[in-house]
């Protein structure tokens, strides 16, 4: 296992995530009017949880920790919010891997576009200097225009293809293991 952060506290072999709140409902988002265990969480609670993780190896097995003062009815709540917040973050994930889907399919959809652009401008730049009609260097320059426009326009694929698919599954991975962690509510004395 990768070197553990010393702001995290581990338990037997889980890493610690731990969130200090007056009540269980400062976890959820308070303007979203969905039921309990579909109501999205406060978007600092999400930041703070998806930052930790981050910071700690992927290996880690993580565990979020939810300490309430002794006043606080937790008792009752306790596997309610572990639900909550696992059925959370698998809706993040499932959003984050439609993303990646659509940007992969996107992606074919601007290759074939590119690769047929490409196509059509080498076709013509094989028409200009194979015409038998001396254009001078303004065909030249045309011709070389016909071939950069059309490598270019295999810039978005390439960058798809190359580098902005990896956030997004990095993304949906960590997600997903968000989603499979314990909850746990403890009562502070």
């Amino acid at each position: 296992m990768g070197e553990m952060p010393p702001a995290y506290r581990r338990e037997g072999d889980r890493v610690l995530i731990e969130l200090r709140l007056d009540t269980a409902q400062q976890l959820f988002d308070n303007r979203d009017p969905a039921p309990f265990h579909d109501k999205d969480l406060d978007p600092a609670a999400v930041a703070y949880i998806t930052e930790a993780a981050m910071e700690l190896p992927p290996d880690a097995r993580l565990a979020l920790v939810i300490h309430l003062p002794a006043t606080a009815p937790a008792a009752a709540a306790a596997p309610d919010l572990g639900l909550a917040v696992s059925r959370f973050f698998a809706r993040e994930a499932a959003m984050t891997a439609r993303v990646l889907r659509s940007l992969l399919a996107d992606g074919r959809l601007a290759l074939l576009i590119g690769f047929a652009f490409l196509a059509a401008c080498l076709g013509l730049v094989t028409l200009l200097t194979e015409s038998g009609i001396d254009f001078g260097w303004a065909g030249r320059v045309v011709a070389e225009g016909l071939v950069i426009i059309g490598w270019v326009a295999l810039w978005r694929p390439v960058e798809i293809f190359l580098y902005d698919w990896w956030p997004l599954l990095r993304r949906a991975r960590l997600l997903q293991r968000l989603a499979a962690m314990p909850v746990e509510l403890r009562s502070d004395m």
